[in-house]
C-alpha cells in the first residue's frame, strides 16, 4: 500500500531541490524528517513538508503505522519559469529566469 503527496510551484530550482531529495531517497520517514530538519538549505523545508504530508496521508487514510513507513519514491520535476529582464549596457536587456519545481513523494510500509 502506498500513499503520496505533491507540492507544486515551489520557488526553488529543480537542480537545487534534487540535491536535497537524493539524500533522503529510500530512508524511513522519521529518519528523513530528522535529517531534513537540520539541513541548512531552504529547499529542505519544502521537501520536509511534502514527506510529512505523505506520511500523514498514509496514517489517516490507510491506517499504516507511522514508524514503519519508508519513502518509496520521491522525485522533483520542473515547474513553470518566470521570465524577467535586467537592464544591461547600451540599452540592452539580459534575461533572468526564476525557476520553480514540483515535488512528488510516495511512502509505503515496505522497504525499497
Amino acid at each position: 500500500m502506498e500513499a503520496w503527496a505533491t507540492e507544486k510551484y515551489i520557488r526553488t530550482s529543480p537542480r537545487k531541490m534534487r540535491l536535497i531529495v537524493d539524500t533522503v531517497r529510500g530512508m524511513k520517514v522519521d529518519r528523513a524528517l530528522a535529517v531534513l530538519k537540520y539541513m541548512p538549505s531552504p529547499a529542505a523545508r519544502a521537501v520536509s513538508k511534502a514527506v510529512a504530508s505523505a506520511a500523514a496521508s498514509a496514517e489517516n487514510n490507510y491506517q499504516m503505522a507511522p514508524m514503519d513507513l519508508f519513502i518509496m519514491s520521491i522525485c522533483v520535476d520542473k515547474g513553470p519559469t518566470l521570465k524577467r529582464i535586467r537592464s544591461a549596457a547600451h540599452g540592452r536587456a539580459r534575461p533572468i529566469l526564476k525557476r520553480s519545481s514540483h515535488i512528488s513523494v510516495s511512502v509505503g510500509d515496505k522497504e525499497v
